[in-house]
């Protein structure tokens, strides 16, 4: 699948998933639901992936995690906030970078209209 195609349908799983349950739900459970409409187009993800730093020679397990990793090629950073900071863009971008992946989309569910709540990045 190309990449442009592999965005366009992600987008459109969250705005599906946005349109049944609105805003002010959980990140939690906006999570599982992209999870249902990604495996129902059969789009390959993985959910709450590790993410180590690497520290020097060392791994170090912090805890951090990605919401989602489509098709190894994007992340999906989820929130639920009032309003998107400079912060939940340096978060995204930093998983980017510690992932090695060069594609994301952050996206706040919390919104009327979920396409302002999408943010994508590209390194």
């Amino acid at each position: 699948m190309e990449f442009e195609d592999l965005s366009f349908q992600v987008i459109g799983c969250a705005i599906e998933v946005h349109k049944n349950l609105g805003p002010g739900l959980l990140e939690s459970s906006y999570e599982k639901c992209l999870a249902y409409e990604l495996s129902s187009l059969n789009i390959p993800y993985k959910q709450q992936l590790a993410l180590p730093i690497r520290y020097k020679s060392v791994e170090i397990d912090c805890a951090y995690r990605i919401d989602l990793l489509v098709a190894d090629e994007i992340i999906i950073e989820l929130k639920s906030v009032s309003q998107l900071t400079a912060i939940h863009e340096a978060q995204i971008l930093t998983y980017m970078k510690l992932a090695n992946v060069k594609t994301g989309l952050l996206i706040n569910f919390n919104t009327v209209f979920l396409k302002n709540g999408i943010k994508r990045f590209k390194t």
